[in-house]
């Protein structure tokens, strides 16, 4: 016969107020993720839906990091690369990003897609002008992190010239 040990917890396990709490923290995420959608669908641009697809798509906490970190009005973050661009363009270069081509991430369970857009988009972790783009996901589509120029390597065989990227 099996001897199970209790686990003493101190304080005592309070099951229901446990439950309690489960179901606070479900119906305040309900109501955030409401609020998130609202919030995105004010955004006038077009075909922003398409930011959220099954196999392609962004969230709130992915974009609010975008912004923290790689965008020009926020300066938190100096030495990392950074749009120059309003953000509803960075939001409409992220949605066109999804018929880029993919490439796996050396080193990573994740994937990038890199376009050239063409116009300048602010600059690279070189502070040079660029007009590429990254957009980093993981294996469900799940937008990690995007930013102006090139994913920095570790390699010294980089060159960013023979990835395969993708112009829009």
């Amino acid at each position: 016969m099996d001897q199970t040990d209790k686990i003493h917890l101190n304080p005592p396990f309070n099951e229901d107020e446990w439950l309690k709490l489960v179901f606070l923290l479900s119906d305040t995420q309900n109501w955030l993720n409401d609020l998130v959608g609202t919030a995105m669908l004010q955004v006038p641009m077009k075909d922003r839906r398409k930011l959220f697809r099954r196999s392609y798509y962004i969230n709130v906490n992915a974009l609010a990091h975008i912004m923290e970190r790689h965008h020009y009005k926020i300066p938190r973050h100096p030495s990392v690369s950074k749009f120059t661009i309003p953000v509803i363009d960075i939001l409409s270069l992220l949605r066109d990003a999804f018929t880029a081509p993919i490439s796996p991430v050396s080193g990573s369970l994740n994937f990038q897609r890199v376009i050239n857009t063409g116009n300048i988009i602010g600059f690279d972790y070189n502070q040079l002008p660029t007009s590429f783009l990254t957009v980093l996901t993981d294996s469900g589509g799940r937008i990690i992190t995007a930013f102006p120029g090139f994913l920095k390597s570790q390699s010294p065989l980089f060159n960013p010239h023979n990835l395969q990227t993708y112009d829009i």
